[in-house]
């Protein structure tokens, strides 16, 4: 009899109150990490999107360096000839995604709109210096890159 007190004295393990504290905390962990992943998982996909746009950028200045009488080149030009290998997230407005040689030092720019997961990027004349200045995380409706929710269809 007196071993199986001692077994039962000796016995460890979490009260009701420990278990619940311990909920508690795991839920506000959950609570501050859950908007925080929310947020770099947008941002990777605008990071993509713009990606996206200067690999069209790239594409297109092979393309101005092989046809030098052209000034504009669409998306889909630039795949259907072989300069891209996919529009991948300006699919969706590749025959009004266009870019255009700029002749005067500035750098080529892009207008039109790509779109992943819900996020759209809009690009206004944006030269790729103005996309690499972007920030992933900037959802300013104004400026030569927009970022917002959403998705359109089309380049306007």
């Amino acid at each position: 009899m007196k071993k199986m007190r001692k077994l039962l004295k000796n016995e460890k393990g979490l009260t009701l109150i420990e278990l619940l504290a311990v909920i508690v905390i795991l839920a506000i962990v959950a609570a501050i990490a859950v908007p925080a992943i929310g947020n770099i998982i947008e941002n990777s996909r605008v990071g993509a999107i713009k990606a996206d746009a200067q690999n069209a950028m790239a594409g297109a200045q092979l393309y101005f360096t092989e046809n030098e009488d052209q000034n504009t080149v669409t998306v889909e030009k630039l795949v259907t000839d072989g300069f891209l290998e996919d529009a991948a997230s300006l699919e969706a407005a590749k025959t009004t995604t266009t870019i255009t040689k700029v002749t005067s030092g500035g750098g080529n720019t892009i207008n039109g709109t790509g779109s992943a997961g819900g996020m759209t990027v809009k690009f206004n004349d944006a030269t790729n210096a103005e996309i690499s200045d972007h920030k992933n995380s900037n959802r300013d409706n104004t400026g030569k890159v927009v970022a917002s929710e959403g998705t359109t269809s089309t380049g306007e």
